[in-house]
């Protein structure tokens, strides 16, 4: 099995090579704007279902390259149609285009000093993901792809969609909204690429897991009832913030105690916890908002039923009572094999394999995974940090940073991509 792979890859590899592929001026022409726009989005993000300048930004250069737009998909979402001079196939591209309620903080000239109200509070705005780099890599793209439409056999779908962070309360969006809305039809879409920067690989290097590669997410509320009472009496009262402590206690077991992490990894995360409004009086309620991330759909039930069986259990020992409600957000990112493996030599192709490096699965998520429900589709990671930092600052953190020299890989890992699939018919 393993002789007949490789000999697939090099095969692939051959094949690859001797297509023609995009000019190097094209990329050196492109690079500059990529940077400028990149800058220009970080300097001016947008919560999730209201990306409207970044659209509108996006959508002026897709139509100034000729290439046919639609606009409004899932509220804010745009999509580029570009036909290739010669039939064939149908590739689709992705990048999200929405930005985090987190105040920046570092010294760049065109940092964020957006804010905007988020679940009733105000709060700063920033691109916290490098959600801004996927946008202008992928304008790049369109324009180096529009400037080189003899060489596409088939057609190239650009996909910018909003609300990859999850739709404000209330609200459907991301990428289930626009599959709803028939983004990956007319033309039918045959398989589909999306990138994602990560500031804790170096520049110039693509990271990649084939099968499961990030994990399904899904949501809680745990609200905790309790008796409210005098701070100086507790024993008048039910405590629901002591529950709540009990409850996040118990949870983690699941974790340390019931999953098997040899199999596969699971997170369960408190991520808010709200209570109270005084010093000295005990709250009557509480509740409890957080994360479960999963590699495993067997692992996801269990902990699931052990979440629901067990955070009742916890407030009823203590005199109170809890209820749990558990929402799915995203599904397992699954790369498929063949693509993944079919797709590689591309990536050698515009990195050099010494720089293209396969990876375990991440417990971060992607609803870029719900493209892939109904598509075969490839989803890697590209480097952001400086080459030679010993840290970085993880995503959805104030601090974060992107080393802009990576952009240019992102542009050309697409578009070889792109280029290659439909010339392989």
């Amino acid at each position: 099995m393993k002789l007949i792979l490789s000999t697939c890859l090099s095969l692939f590899t051959l094949v690859v090579l001797s297509q023609p592929g995009i000019p190097e001026k094209d990329y050196e022409n492109v690079e500059g704007k990529v940077i400028e726009w990149r800058r220009d989005i970080h300097q001016n993000p947008e919560l999730s279902n209201r990306e409207f300048k970044t659209a509108e930004k996006v959508a002026n250069h897709l139509r100034s390259l000729g290439i046919e737009v639609k606009t409004g998909v899932a509220h804010t979402g745009v999509v580029g149609i570009l036909k290739g001079d010669l039939p064939g196939k149908v590739v689709a591209l992705r990048a999200d285009m929405d930005a985090l309620p987190v105040t920046e903080r570092n010294d760049l000239a065109f940092r964020s000093k957006v804010s905007a109200e988020f679940l009733g509070k105000q709060s700063g705005v920033m691109h916290a993901c490098g959600h801004d780099t996927h946008t202008a890599i992928l304008m790049g793209v369109a324009e180096v792809m529009a400037n080189n439409k003899d060489k596409i056999r088939g057609t190239v779908k650009f996909i910018f969609q909003p609300a990859e962070e999850g739709p404000p309360p209330g609200e459907e969006g991301g990428a289930l909204l626009m599959i709803k809305e028939g983004v990956l039809n007319n033309p039918d879409v045959d398989a589909i690429f999306g990138l994602h920067i990560n500031s804790q690989t170096p520049a110039g290097v693509i990271a990649y897991k084939s099968g499961g590669a990030m994990a399904a997410a899904q949501r809680f509320v745990i609200q905790v009832k309790g008796k409210q009472t005098h701070g100086s009496q507790p024993w008048g009262g039910v405590d629901p913030i002591l529950i709540s402590a009990k409850i996040v206690d118990g949870l983690q077991t699941i974790i340390s105690r019931e999953s098997d992490l040899t199999n596969e990894a699971a997170v369960i995360s408190v991520g808010k916890i709200t209570a109270g409004v005084r010093f000295n009086i005990i709250p009557e309620s509480a509740e409890m908002i957080g994360t479960i991330r999963t590699l495993d759909y067997e692992m996801q039930k269990h902990i699931n039923k052990r979440m629901e069986e067990m955070v009742p259990a916890i407030a009823k020992a203590y005199g109170g009572d809890a209820s749990i409600e558990i929402k799915s957000s995203t599904d397992i990112t699954y790369n498929d094999p063949a693509l993944v493996q079919q797709m590689l030599p591309s990536l050698f192709k515009v990195a050099g394999e010494e720089q293209v490096k396969a990876q375990k699965a991440k417990t971060g998520a992607e609803d870029f995974s719900y493209f892939q429900k109904d598509v075969p589709g490839f989803y890697f990671f590209l480097g952001g940090m400086t080459p030679g930092n010993t840290e970085s600052f993880p995503h959805h953190t104030p601090d974060f940073m992107i080393d802009e020299s990576g952009l240019l890989l992102g542009v050309k890992a697409l578009a070889q991509m792109s280029l290659d699939y439909l010339q392989q018919g």
